[in-house]
């Protein structure tokens, strides 16, 4: 769960800016700036208050950052699971992956273990599923733990790469890249180097998944 917001019993004028209009405020500098440049004092200016305005709603920039987090994830439908362990977890995996795409900077805030700590119940419910489904396919609740852990860094870092690949100003000149390559020494590099680019391009996290799932799955099944 996100830290406790302001005490209560502050004395003097109460906030006349809402929850709502913070966020708003909040995630429109993120999407203008990035994430790393919010502080509450460019969000007051923003929202045209003063910085204790803001205190009264949000301790830090971190309880900022996981209420927005938390409300994103709460307007994120759950679809009807299918029947089989194995699928549900996919379909959770799939889900969280491409929510949290559509909006990078979240799983970057997120790629800190314990983070489900940091969120609400609502929040969590693609943890529940993938360890629900592991568990109804046979794993101890341990394996379960550590198959949504090797999950969630597969799923984050797919997304953090695939971001980052977005974000890059100049795309690596890989014509000249390979041609410096050594035949010799790297063979089998350089025989894909004409189709590397192309061949890494597509999304196969979907494929990906459900590799890892059933490698996890077996694996913990066999010890």
């Amino acid at each position: 769960m996100p830290r406790p917001l302001a005490p209560q019993g502050r004395t003097g004028r109460p906030p006349v800016t809402s929850r709502a209009q913070i966020l708003a405020g909040a995630r429109q500098l993120i999407d203008r700036d990035g994430w790393e440049q919010l502080t509450i004092r460019k969000l007051a200016a923003e929202l045209g208050v003063g910085p204790t305005t803001l205190y009264h709603h949000v301790r830090d920039k971190e309880d900022l950052l996981l209420l927005l987090i938390t409300a994103y994830l709460d307007q994120v439908p759950h679809p009807e699971l299918p029947s089989a362990p194995r699928d549900r977890m996919i379909m959770a995996a799939v889900v969280i992956h491409d929510s949290l795409a559509a909006w990078p900077w979240t799983a970057e805030v997120l790629t800190v273990d314990g983070f489900i700590a940091r969120l609400n119940e609502s929040a969590l419910w693609f943890v529940e599923v993938i360890l629900a489904g592991a568990v109804d396919h046979g794993c101890t609740p341990q394996q379960a733990v550590l198959i949504f852990r090797n999950l969630w860094y597969y799923a984050a870092g797919e997304i953090l790469v695939r971001a980052r690949t977005k974000e890059r100003a100049t795309p690596p000149d890989f014509d000249a890249f390979f041609k410096r390559l050594d035949d010799a020494n790297l063979p089998h590099l350089t025989a894909v180097a004409h189709d590397w680019d192309k061949w890494v391009a597509p999304d196969t996290f979907t494929q990906g998944i459900e590799a890892v799932v059933d490698g996890l799955l077996a694996q913990a099944l066999a010890t």
